[in-house]
């Protein structure tokens, strides 16, 4: 069996400071939403004790679906790439950027650089810059192989859209099929939901087409963030459903609206033809203080 751990938006806080120059245009209306809401609602409190729950289950591999920083200032990735190594070493943890973590078009080098080991396939050269070309990602680990695709693009004010664009799209086509045909349990890392409605100022602009790429080529599993709630979508793919899992961000405090924090665990066993894979949501209940199982379902195999 082959464990996989799944969280999402922790958003970590507090935001650094920064020059007068660094907070113009979109980043002063973050540090804005920063002050009256998230740093109430989202924090340590949290994300701590979740986060000793997580390790505690240790798992063969640990997915983060972005939202690491909040309004892309230098010195959050920094706090960013020790929040990661805080959950294991690089090879064990996988990231994919979400809208936060390339907030504005001047920072979206800085995860890129800063988390480059947790982002870089298994084909990656040590010596050679993560760029955004090198997306999608695949690391295989055991009988999985981890997919990671980037829908960070910077977005105008009030935008927090997304689009994996039509080259990394062609790119994650090939690999999937190629991945299946070596027999894996391909599981894909997206920050963006590909399924469900959202408002346009934050949907993935090019969700039809990376629907169409994931039912024609073909994946078990699709992992994402963004919305901050739990939820499971599904896109009817050639052999079968594909079962579409979202998490609350991992720093949401028990009684954010959205639902308090959790993540998911992934039990993945079987093989080819014939694999199964059950998830168990942990977290907070609605005004609780305990992390603790909220549910499982099976997602793929057996009566599903």
């Amino acid at each position: 069996m082959f464990v996989i751990a799944h969280l999402s938006d922790p958003h970590l806080g507090p935001i650094p400071e920064a020059r007068i120059s660094e907070l113009l245009g979109k980043r002063f209306f973050g540090m804005m939403n920063w002050i009256g809401a998230r740093r109430r609602n989202f924090g340590q409190a949290t994300l701590a004790p979740l986060m000793a729950d997580l390790l505690a289950r240790q798992p063969d591999h640990i997915c983060v679906t972005g939202d690491l920083v909040n309004v892309s200032l230098p010195a959050e990735f920094d706090t960013g790439a020790t929040f990661l190594a805080s959950l294991g070493e690089a090879r064990d943890v996988s990231v994919v950027p979400g809208n936060h973590d390339a907030y504005v078009r001047s920072a979206m080098h800085y995860h890129l650089e800063h988390w480059a080991p947790f982002l870089a396939g298994d084909d990656s050269h040590p010596n050679t810059p993560v760029d955004v070309d090198a997306f999608p990602y695949v690391r295989r680990r055991g009988p999985v192989a981890v997919v990671g695709v980037s829908t960070a693009v910077p977005t105008a004010v009030f935008l927090a859209s997304g689009a994996a664009g039509r080259a990394q799209l062609a790119r994650l086509s090939r690999l999937l099929a190629a991945l299946g045909s070596e027999g894996l349990f391909r599981v894909v890392m997206i920050h963006h939901p590909p399924v469900g409605e959202r408002p346009f100022h934050r949907d993935l602009r090019d969700a039809e087409r990376v629907r169409a790429v994931l039912a024609e080529a073909g994946a078990e599993l699709v992992l994402h963030g963004h919305d901050h709630r739990a939820s499971l979508g599904r896109i009817a793919g050639a052999a079968g459903s594909i079962p579409v899992v979202g998490v609350p961000s991992a720093s949401a405090g028990p009684d954010d609206e959205r639902g308090a924090g959790g993540y998911c665990l992934y039990r993945i066993s079987g093989g080819p033809g014939a694999w199964q894979c059950e998830m168990e949501r942990r977290g907070y209940r609605a005004s609780g203080t305990e992390v603790e199982t909220l549910g499982r379902e099976r997602l793929v195999g057996g009566d599903v």
